[in-house]
């Protein structure tokens, strides 16, 4: 067993345990028998839930769903969910033509795929439930440089081609007395259509202005330059270059040197608590159905300590499906994830920031209105 399948398994156990004492005040049991009146810890049971799921989409959360599948299966033994990490857009393209039975991205479905979804959801609707919040952070690796300072147009001018070289004064006026190599910069981008390049783009043209000029697109806006597919080829390219700068799910960042972004008049390194903290302030998208949980990420916020460059990846679910048993299966998984101890397991694994009991609610709430038609 390597080390990183070690701690899974024990984080899986840990998560297990917790949640063998979790009250019932929140119904998050996910096949687990709820606390009595005076809160004595149940016993494991295996619940009704049977057969197999699938699910695939973002990478970003590749870390936190095998803790999540792992332990789901270890409450449930005879329910199997499986899990692609292919990518939110590939996600959510097969959870729309009916491949999977839910989709993780890391971004909320457009209104067309949501039009889409009414024939795949079989007459109900497709929704949005956050279970993951997740700093983005700016990874780079330069030669005799670990920290570094970069405002949103700065990273704009990075990231379009026009600033080139890493000692150029928009990067020196970011960061005053720090000794800059005139080494070439080589920007990445993700190759493959993808939820952290929509937050990304989304971020810098809220934030950059003309810097930028580019509009929020899960596609790369630009032809050429350097890329990698998916989170772990991205962070490849990074890693394997001088001069590199690109931008990933932090909790991927491993060795690579990351930037602080400018908030207000501040500078502010990446935390899960700074990724809760913007999305905290955020409110709902309007236009959606009642329990479609899409947030509008305030990226402009000023909020002290908030860390706006942040993704939000959902767990994409039909309010209807055809088949009860598949319904029960899906409705069991997401309760398990929004709850206390399936957040803790990916607070633990990836560095994820837990939902707030007050989104947690919201949640809830949305996963139990999943049904089979009838």
């Amino acid at each position: 067993m390597n080390v990183r399948t070690r701690k899974i398994a024990v984080l899986a156990a840990t998560a297990l345990i917790g949640s063998l004492g979790l009250t019932a005040c929140s119904g998050n049991d996910g096949g687990v028998k709820k606390a009595d009146s005076a809160g004595s810890a149940p016993a494991a049971t295996a619940a009704d839930l049977s057969g197999s799921i699938a699910g695939s989409g973002a990478s970003s959360i590749e870390s936190a769903t095998t803790a999540w599948t792992q332990n789901f299966k270890a409450l449930n033994p005879q329910a199997q969910v499986t899990y692609d990490a292919i990518g939110s857009g590939k996600g959510r393209d097969q959870f729309l033509a009916g491949g999977v039975a839910f989709a993780g991205s890391d971004a909320a479905l457009k209104p067309e795929e949501i039009e889409k979804a009414k024939q795949r959801c079989f007459g109900g609707n497709a929704v949005d439930i956050p279970v993951y919040i997740s700093p983005i952070a700016i990874v780079f690796k330069l030669d005799g440089v670990k920290e570094l300072n970069l405002a949103p147009a700065t990273l704009a001018g990075i990231f379009n081609g026009k600033i080139t070289t890493w000692n150029d004064p928009a990067i020196a006026a970011d960061n005053p007395g720090v000794e800059l190599p005139a080494t070439a910069i080589v920007p990445v981008h993700r190759s493959d259509k993808s939820g952290t390049t929509e937050n990304f783009t989304e971020y810098l043209s809220a934030t950059a202005g003309e810097a930028w000029g580019h509009k929020a697109s899960g596609t790369w806006p630009m032809d050429g330059g350097q890329s990698g597919e998916g989170t772990s080829g991205l962070i490849s390219v990074v890693e394997g270059g001088n001069g590199t700068i690109g931008y990933a799910d932090a909790s991927k960042a491993g060795n690579l040197a990351t930037a602080k972004i400018k908030v207000g008049d501040a500078w502010v390194g990446h935390s899960a608590e700074g990724a809760a903290k913007a999305v905290e302030v955020s409110p709902r998208v309007e236009g959606r159905s009642e329990h479609d949980i899409a947030l509008e990420l305030d990226r402009k916020t000023t909020e002290a300590g908030a860390y706006p460059l942040v993704l939000v990846s959902y767990m994409i679910t039909c309010d209807t499906y055809e088949d009860a048993n598949n319904a029960e299966l899906v409705k069991g998984f997401a309760k398990y994830v929004v709850s206390e101890a399936g957040q803790k397991a990916a607070q633990e694994l990836a560095g994820s920031a837990p939902l707030s009991a007050k989104l947690r609610e919201e949640a809830d709430k949305a996963i139990d209105a999943i049904k089979a038609k009838g």
